[in-house]
């Protein structure tokens, strides 16, 4: 397996937008009756642009995510409606927009660029298992090598994020290869992960090297089927990460409001390319 290399993480305290589920906004302000079935130029009048609207019933939250509700990691919540096969169909080609490309790990050559999408930017590369944040049964200094105690991006508690629990992603720190934020992506900002024909939804939820690409949190590789052991799991290839542009899921560690999200940011990426 990959040797991983460390990532050092910087927190991030900003404050993120009320959790909800994704309603699209008419030119007047009201919300349409049927969020999906405007054409694709009412979604390019503003695109990646995220309305979120209240949520009558979410799960009870805390510090580790929902408790008392669906777990994806558990079965109990079916990550979207929207197949692989077609998101994939709209990332077949590539137009790049890093100034540069990625390595997979540290002893790789760099071989994978950053592409962009209206309303999106994609890769295609393996998955490191990030075991970081929280100190949990799966994930502590025991059972990863390379174990922090810290994410870049926090609860709405206060703590670092669970890797064990949440479905999250990590991003390459800011560089002159890429910054991501320039990009429109932000901590707790959605990304669709597909991978042996599965979609697991995730959030951003770390950063990383700036010259390596490809890790997700514990929780996100083994919803995929992926082996999730931080040391000797992973994926060698095959995964791709759509990263939606502008959204935000709050409060970060509320998986349902990552799924219900990311099916409607999927479905608005459809029609938009």
């Amino acid at each position: 397996m990959r040797m991983r290399t460390l990532a050092l993480a910087t927190a991030s305290g900003a404050a993120l937008l009320a959790a909800g589920s994704l309603t699209q906004v008419a030119p007047s302000g009201s919300p349409s009756t049927s969020p999906y079935a405007a054409p694709a130029a009412a979604w390019n009048a503003h695109p990646g642009v995220v309305r979120l609207a209240p949520v009558a019933h979410t799960a009870r939250l805390s510090d580790d995510g929902p408790t008392g509700g669906a777990d994806s990691t558990a079965g109990g919540i079916k990550e979207g409606s929207v197949s692989a096969a077609d998101l994939l169909a709209k990332v077949s080609s590539c137009s790049q927009i890093s100034n540069g490309k990625y390595r997979t790990d540290e002893e790789t050559s760099a071989t994978v660029p950053v592409c962009g999408k209206n309303g999106a930017v994609f890769w295609k590369a393996d998955m490191d298992i990030d075991c970081d944040g929280q100190i949990t049964t799966a994930c502590n200094a025991d059972t990863d090598p390379w174990f922090q105690d810290d994410t870049a991006f926090h609860t709405s508690g206060g703590k670092p994020l669970s890797a064990e629990k949440l479905p999250y992603v990590v991003v390459p720190s800011s560089s002159s290869i890429w910054n991501y934020g320039g990009a429109g992506i932000k901590g707790g900002g959605v990304v669709a992960v597909i991978y042996g024909g599965k979609v697991e939804y995730a959030v951003v939820g770390d950063t990383g090297p700036d010259k390596i690409i490809g890790e997700a949190s514990y929780a996100t590789a083994k919803a995929l089927g992926i082996d999730p052991d931080p040391e000797t799991g992973g994926a060698e290839s095959g995964v791709t990460y759509i990263l939606f542009k502008n959204s935000v899921v709050s409060p970060i560690e509320n998986h349902a409001a990552a799924v219900t999200a990311g099916d409607a940011l999927a479905k608005q990426f459809l029609l938009n390319n």
